[in-house]
């Protein structure tokens, strides 16, 4: 994009992230910039006090609000700002504190969810229920859209989409599946690569609901969520259609594609020794460490060796050929984390596949298109109606 806020990249992509949701109303453009001008560049610690003390303000006029809409309104800015304040204390808090955040944000949010109708399931998992809402479109049988959230985004995040359903006459169902939000913050449940074990307890769900049409399901994936929804889809076949917002092939390349090729090394001999010696050099520096504390914590440990060893597992190459469901991939100019591999996607899935690039030019660069949702759901839409008709 030819304009930012900051010269931390991180703090941009937040920045953009948040106003970009302001569309479905997930915070106010005024409450963001105000806030971000009191943060210096790259302080996590100001960064979480100035967004919780806003979230604060916010749920005290949600709560002191005699208008039902304008409290639910104020609970879903309030929930965003505290999930705000959570997305810098992981990088340096302690697991008590970043619950703490975490209870917050999600007391708002149930808040909200509570007033627009939002119904609240358990969705059967081994270690624990995964937790989910769903979003009715009306009472008859409606097509479904199934949301996968990211690494490391609130449920607020994909509000955008469920509300772009709703707006459609599709229902929705969002949900913390392992490794993500409560799964992680309150159960200590890690991420896992087979996501169709996660998926195909969803669909048991939804095909026992009436209000749901069984031949309208469709699973959508952000980010991270960009490989999980194909994974399912080579295994899981009972959706109509997929779309992975961006499509990855490969996660781990992230970030072993910045490790030199002596590390590389290392952890194909599978010397554990050398390669967490190696890297606790890297660790040193305070930035490297506060984004291995962030990107490390959901795969269960924090053990270098044992991360990317398990990262690996991450790859749809040999299995995206079992996708035949069709497939909108995403593919963002500019796409920061794992640039090239949605065309990748493209070629190795069987199925009918549409990829669909967004550009600079139109506002619509960069991982998940974060300041241009409408129109990534105008065009998702459009594409829906062609294949669900």
């Amino acid at each position: 994009m030819a304009y930012s806020f900051t010269s931390n990249d991180d703090f941009n992509f937040r920045i953009q992230t948040m106003l970009g949701g302001v569309y479905y109303g997930l915070g106010d453009v005024g409450e963001i910039l105000a806030t971000v001008s009191k943060v210096p560049d790259g302080d996590d610690r100001a960064w979480a006090k100035q967004f919780g003390e806003l979230a604060e303000r916010v749920e005290r006029s949600a709560k002191e609000s005699k208008d039902p809409r304008s409290s639910a309104e104020a609970h879903l800015r309030a929930a965003v700002y505290f999930a705000a304040r959570q997305d810098a204390e992981v990088t340096y808090a302690s697991d008590e504190v970043i619950l703490r955040t975490f209870h917050n944000h999600r007391r708002c949010w149930d808040a909200f969810a509570e007033a627009v109708g939002l119904e609240q399931v358990s969705i059967p998992y081994p270690e624990q229920p995964m937790p989910g809402y769903f979003a009715a479109a009306g009472t008859g049988p409606a097509p479904t859209v199934v949301i996968i959230n990211g690494s490391d985004g609130a449920l607020t995040w994909v509000w955008t989409l469920a509300r772009a359903a709703l707006d459609r006459g599709y229902n929705a169902l969002m949900f913390d599946g392992p490794g993500q939000q409560s799964m992680l913050f309150e159960h200590k449940i890690p991420f896992r690569p087979d996501w169709e074990a996660v998926i195909t307890p969803v669909v048991d769900l939804l095909l026992s609901r009436p209000d749901v049409d069984p031949d309208r399901l469709v699973l959508w994936g952000g980010s991270q969520g960009g490989y999980w929804a194909p994974r399912a889809l080579a295994f899981e076949h009972r959706f109509a259609a997929g779309v992975a917002d961006p499509g990855v092939i490969d996660v781990g390349q992230s970030w072993l594609g910045h490790l030199p090729p002596e590390l590389i090394q290392l952890l194909d001999s599978g010397d554990r020794k050398d390669f967490d010696a190696a890297m606790s050099g890297w660790m040193q520096d305070p930035a490297t460490a506060a984004t291995w504390k962030f990107r490390a914590r959901p795969y269960g440990t924090f053990d270098p060796f044992e991360v990317f060893s398990a990262m690996r597992q991450y790859d749809l190459t040999d299995v995206a050929g079992q996708i035949t469901t069709p497939l909108m991939i995403c593919d963002p100019e500019g796409e920061q984390f794992w640039p090239g591999q949605a065309e990748k996607l493209a070629h190795l899935v069987k199925g009918p596949v549409e990829l669909e690039k967004f550009t600079a030019a139109e506002g619509a660069d960069m991982h998940c298109e974060p300041m241009a949702r409408s129109l990534v759901y105008q065009r998702m839409f459009d594409w829906l109606a062609g294949v669900l008709a």
